[in-house]
Formats: structure tokens, C-alpha cells, sequence
């Protein structure tokens, strides 16, 4: 098992990515339930070959997760708040990052240079649940000095990044 581990790593660290490759990415960036059958016969390959591509781009730690993305408000989660952060410390990132961790309403988190120390995405049910969610759940943190919440009207667009190979954005 460990040369079958080693040999996969010497591989993808000697792998590098292509046009083909980053077709792949796009197509299931778009809709990563794309089936590969599909995504082999749109860039003209065979679905073998998706599928050793991807084994290849997730062995070299390319390809960060997969998952479904849902629509909160559809769920009854009207409420999409941005909290900044300030830390007593900046030593007590760490831990700070430890315990936001146990809160599931938090969907991302940032270190960050500038005004704040950290930024939070928080989706929440409604005002109230976003008040308990603040009082109880964030502000007692130790390490944390305050916060300051921005609450989201809208969401305009959300998008995968743009990938280019070698400064090239033709495919």
C-alpha cells in the first residue's frame, strides 16, 4: 500500500496540467454532477481519460472538494450576514478558528490583512436566529475583541473562478 501511495505521489508531482485538463475543471466547475461520459464527449476524449485526469488532479491536491451548493432561502434561510472580526490578539487565531468551527451556521472564514481580522459568512434563519448566533455563539469566543455584521440584501451572482493555462483564457 505505501509504494502504491508513493508511486501516486511521484506522479502527480511530475504532472502537469493541460488544455484538456482544464476543460474538465470548467465543465464540472459549471455542474460537478456532470457525469464524465458527458464531459468526454463534449472536449472529444474517452470517459477512461476523464476519469485518470481526475484521479491525477486529485492526487496533486488540484481539486480542493466537490459538493452540492443549495439555495438556503429555498431551506427557510433568509438571512446571509458578513461579520468582521477583531481579534485581542492576532496569536489567538488559531483557537478563535477552533471554536467558529463548532458553529455550523458559519459557512466560510478569512484571515485577513486590513480593517479586520477575520471574515465570516454566516447563513442564518431570520434576524433572531442571527442575534443568537452573535450573542451566544461568536461573541463569548475568547480572543475575540468584537465584531461588526453586515447583513447581505441580495446575492447578484456567485461564479467559479476563471481558469487559464499559461495566460491563456481561449478554451
Amino acid at each position: 500500500m505505501h509504494n502504491k501511495q508513493s508511486n501516486s505521489q511521484a506522479m502527480s508531482e511530475n504532472y502537469e496540467i493541460d488544455k484538456v485538463d482544464i476543460q474538465i475543471l470548467h465543465l464540472l466547475m459549471q455542474d460537478a454532477m456532470t457525469p464524465f461520459t458527458e464531459i468526454a464527449q463534449k472536449i472529444g476524449v474517452s470517459p477512461g481519460t476523464i476519469h485518470v485526469r481526475m484521479k491525477k488532479m486529485d492526487a496533486m491536491g488540484l481539486i480542493k472538494s466537490s459538493h452540492l451548493m443549495v439555495n438556503p432561502q429555498k431551506l427557510g434561510y433568509g438571512i446571509t450576514a458578513f461579520l468582521g472580526v477583531y481579534l485581542d490578539k492576532s496569536s489567538m487565531y488559531d483557537s478563535v478558528v477552533k471554536e467558529l468551527e463548532k458553529i455550523p451556521e458559519i459557512v466560510d472564514c478569512h484571515y485577513m490583512t486590513g480593517t479586520y481580522s477575520m471574515f465570516l459568512k454566516i447563513i442564518c434563519k431570520d434576524t433572531n436566529h442571527l442575534k443568537k448566533v452573535l450573542h451566544d455563539g461568536i461573541q463569548p469566543i475568547n480572543g475575540i475583541d468584537r465584531t461588526e455584521t453586515s447583513i447581505s440584501l441580495e446575492e447578484s451572482f456567485s461564479r467559479p473562478m476563471k481558469i487559464e493555462l499559461n495566460g491563456r483564457k481561449d478554451f
